[in-house]
């Protein structure tokens, strides 16, 4: 009955591939902040990434610009998360009201 539903009514589709893409560049953020910190040693041995935002750098890793980078990956999320329960929120409010 409700296949599709959140698709078509909200944006909760695309919310969820934010936050999906946001947890990857995490990690990615942080193998490389641990590939830093450990002399390039292996990390947190996550597999390769292909083509995809915030791809693996050659040569020295600035590890302030990756916090930075971290910290903006966080608001990015929280942000994306609380609009996600609002949307959630409406759906249940409406569905509530019939």
């Amino acid at each position: 009955m409700l296949y599709g539903f959140f698709g078509r009514v909200t944006q909760s589709t695309g919310l969820r591939e934010g936050l999906d893409a946001s947890t990857q560049r995490t990690r990615l953020i942080a193998d490389r902040v641990s590939k830093a910190t450990m002399l390039n040693a292996d990390g947190f041995a996550l597999p390769e990434p292909m083509g995809e935002p915030g791809t693996l750098q050659e040569g020295p890793i600035d590890i302030e610009a990756e916090m930075v980078s971290l910290a903006d990956e966080q608001l990015y999320f929280e942000t994306t998360t609380r609009l996600l329960q609002k949307a959630y929120e409406q759906i249940r409010t409406s569905m509530r009201d019939r």
